[in-house]
C-alpha cells in the first residue's frame, strides 16, 4: 500500500491557478533585502561599539598621564608644575599636540599628607574623529616624597 501512495505522489500535478501551475517564487533579490535590514541594526550598533572604544581609550590614557604626572610632580625636590608639565608631554606623545586638553594641578592634602593632584579635561569627538564633542574627566594623585 505504501508504494500505490508514492507513486500517486510523483504523478499529482500542482493545483493550477489562472491555467498555469504554482511556481516557486524566486529567491533571487532577497539577499540585497536581507542586508539592508540587516545592515540597519549592525551600522549604527558597530560605530557605538567603535565610539566607546575611542572614549574608553581616551580615558585611560588620559588618567594614566594624570596619575604619571602627579607622581613625578611628588619626587623629591619637584613641583606640582613640574608634574602638570610631565601630563601634557605624555599626552601630547600619544595624541599628538593638536589634541586639546587643560591639565591642571596642585598641591593638596590626602589624610594629612602632603599630596600632588593632576587633573585633566579633554573633549572627545562624539562621531569618531568629527561632530560635536563630550568632555573627558581623569584625575591623578600621589603623596608628596618629603624628607624624614
Amino acid at each position: 500500500m505504501g508504494a500505490a501512495l508514492g507513486h500517486c505522489r510523483q504523478h499529482r500535478q500542482r493545483p493550477r491557478i489562472g491555467g498555469s501551475r504554482w511556481r516557486a517564487r524566486s529567491q533571487g533579490g532577497s539577499a540585497v533585502v536581507d542586508f539592508a535590514l540587516v545592515s540597519v541594526v549592525l551600522v549604527p550598533l558597530f560605530f557605538g561599539v567603535l565610539q566607546l572604544a575611542l572614549v574608553w581609550h581616551v580615558k585611560t590614557t588620559l588618567t594614566s598621564a594624570a596619575s604619571e604626572g602627579a607622581r613625578y610632580g611628588a619626587a623629591y625636590n619637584r613641583t606640582a608644575a613640574d608634574g602638570q608639565q610631565r601630563t601634557v608631554t605624555v599626552i601630547d606623545d600619544v595624541f599628538g599636540s593638536d589634541f586639546g586638553d587643560d591639565v591642571s594641578a596642585a598641591e593638596v592634602a590626602i589624610n594629612g599628607q602632603p599630596a600632588v593632584e593632576v587633573a585633566v579635561r579633554a573633549d572627545v569627538p562624539v562621531l569618531v574623529f568629527w561632530g560635536p564633542t563630550i568632555t573627558v574627566e581623569a584625575r591623578g594623585h600621589a603623596i608628596k616624597e618629603v624628607l624624614p
